[in-house]
């Protein structure tokens, strides 16, 4: 049989449907159905906070930046430093425990929840993205699954973690290093794609 003759027309796939060969629309794309968590004015107050006490190089006591972050929703613990330049869109989605460390210019886009565990260390630009799409849809459908970060964790300079991952605990992901799937508790996760072994 034909494969080709197998495969659905446009008109059949429809705009929003996976079909083999399909050419990128970005005059399809809408994600206006996307639930932001909050309104947009309480995201604009974010935005222009974000900008003064979190974009801006002036090094701002970790305790105010906490406390801002608090203000906006998010659910953090004892101990949490945070560094200038890190980027968090939606305080709403995200969590951390006791002891954090954040570093310089990390990038947490929180589309979907992010949680950290306690006594983690995120240094200078990671991105755990929560973020996709779906790139075999001409329609480019945004995709969000949420990232776990659980407890001993370090992710080290400019590791990307990718959406609907769980990172265990007492684990440690390289420097530069692209983590697309689960990585077990007591793992080194390095390159891209990562590689997990078990931690020496």
């Amino acid at each position: 049989m034909n494969s080709a003759a197998s495969r659905p027309t446009p008109e059949q796939a429809g705009p929003g449907r996976e079909r083999p060969g399909a050419r990128l629309r970005l005059d399809l794309y809408n994600n206006s159905d996307f639930d932001r968590g909050a309104s947009r004015l309480k995201e604009a107050l974010w935005v222009l906070c974000k900008c003064v006490f979190f974009l801006n190089p002036f090094p701002w006591a970790s305790s105010l930046r906490v406390g801002l972050l608090r203000l906006f929703g998010a659910r953090i613990g004892v101990g949490v430093v945070i560094r200038s330049g890190v980027n968090i869109t939606f305080p709403w989605r995200f969590t951390a425990g006791d002891e954090v460390w954040i570093g310089e210019e990390v990038y947490i886009l929180s589309l979907a929840p992010v949680t950290l565990g306690s006594h983690v260390c995120l240094s200078q630009r990671a991105f755990l993205c929560t973020g996709s799409h779906a790139w075999r849809r001409e329609t480019f459908d945004l995709q969000t699954g949420a990232i776990e970060v659980e407890d001993s964790v370090w992710i080290a300079a400019q590791a990307f973690i990718g959406p609907g991952t769980r990172i265990g605990s007492n684990s440690v992901i390289g420097a530069g290093a692209v983590v697309m799937k689960t990585v077990p508790n007591n793992c080194l996760a390095a390159g891209n794609p990562a590689v997990v072994r078990v931690k020496d």
